[in-house]
């Protein structure tokens, strides 16, 4: 069969509807603040370790200065930021960065709100995710969000004042994935670990004894039915007696034996599987283990490949937030009359040792020497 070659036609830009977006997208099926997002929460509050993980990553991201083409404009919005009240009696846009932040990892989603008042921006605030409801919008590239009070469903009225900003959002559904997505099956047999451990230990540490008083060969059944109740109430006598811290020795006539209930129970090595369930909920968060207090090894400390990951993962965190960071600078530049935009400046992100910091500023400046010389015209 003979082609002939066609001319290619031009693109249509002329589209006026999303190709892509499905009727059963509007509303999106699933709400946000369900059960799933409780036990992300109750995950935090139970393991230690993934509250540090959430700390740690937040304390990392940094903080960062504005940059405005007029200067005047920058220096004004810089003590703004700084000054700004935020939540419950905070202040500063680094407070209102760390809640959001937080709120972002483990319900994969956060939400805010710019507070205006007489044409000027008068503080920030976080809000709860569970509360909230996203809707399709008239654009296909806009949501309505929306909230849920006594079984109804209303859109909030100021849309254009809300912050909102999900984590690693699946195709058609823009709600986030939290960072605890992977860990609660394997945060439910450590748990279970950790809840045996603690009953073994309580049952180790209040010991129960088996008093055993066996008849002699001529002794009658009454008789020793009686030395067996005097033997059971000196017993009782001398363990009231150690609970009140008087040592008193316990003796008896005949054939006594005393053991401890459970001594012979061989209790379950949990070193291993405890290591291997941390080691998956680590991998998740992104986080060496020794930051999270975690020292497997003697000789543990951030490689070079570790700290270019761990940089890339915080760096993905900054490029979350940042729009928006840009939108609460742009609002407060344009209620104040001076407009345009802000640049976010993040501050360096700095993982290695300070001795390694040092040698490689060595580096850097003995090969701009060398640079220069060359270009001089001398030689090495």
């Amino acid at each position: 069969m003979n082609w002939k070659s066609r001319p290619a036609r031009a693109p249509d830009l002329a589209a006026t509807a999303a190709q892509m977006r499905y009727a059963d997208q509007t509303p999106w099926p699933v709400a946000l603040g369900g059960g799933e997002m409780r036990l992300y929460r109750q995950l935090r509050a139970t393991l230690p370790v993934i509250d540090a993980a959430v700390n740690k990553l937040v304390r990392l991201v940094g903080g960062f200065e504005v940059r405005c083409d007029d200067p005047a404009a920058e220096r004004k919005l810089r003590e703004a930021l700084r000054v700004i009240p935020v939540g419950y009696g905070q202040r500063g846009i680094g407070q209102f960065l760390n809640a959001y932040l937080a709120g972002l990892l483990v319900d994969g989603c956060a939400i805010g709100e710019m507070v205006v008042q007489d044409g000027h921006l008068v503080g920030l605030c976080w809000g709860d995710v569970a509360k909230i409801e996203l809707q399709c919008g008239e654009n296909p590239l806009e949501m309505v969000i929306c909230q849920r009070e006594l079984g109804t469903t209303e859109p909030l009225p100021m849309q254009h004042l809300l912050l909102f900003t999900s984590l690693n959002p699946e195709p058609g559904h823009p709600f986030g994935v939290s960072l605890l997505r992977s860990a609660p099956a394997l945060a439910e047999i450590l748990m279970k670990i950790y809840r045996t451990i603690g009953i073994n230990w309580e049952h180790a540490g209040n010991v129960r004894y088996s008093v055993v008083c066996k008849p002699g060969s001529g002794e009658s059944a009454g008789s020793a039915k009686e030395r067996a109740e005097q033997v059971a109430a000196a017993w009782s006598e001398a363990m009231r007696e150690q609970q009140s811290g008087v040592v008193r020795d316990f003796v008896a006539v005949g054939d006594v034996e005393i053991r401890v209930i459970g001594a012979d129970g061989q209790v379950m090595d949990s070193q291993v599987p405890v290591r291997q369930l941390l080691e998956q909920i680590v991998a998740r968060t992104g986080l060496p283990p020794f930051l999270l207090g975690l020292s497997w090894s003697s000789t543990e400390r951030m490689s070079q490949q570790q700290s270019d990951l761990l940089t890339a993962e915080l760096w993905s965190l900054r490029r979350c937030v940042q729009p928006v960071l840009e939108r609460v600078c742009e609002l407060w530049l344009a209620l104040e009359g001076f407009g345009g935009h802000a640049e976010i400046l993040w501050e360096d992100i700095s993982l290695m040792d300070a001795v390694e910091e040092a040698r490689a500023g060595l580096y850097r400046a003995q090969t701009e020497q060398i640079e220069q010389k060359l270009l001089n015209g001398g030689t090495i």
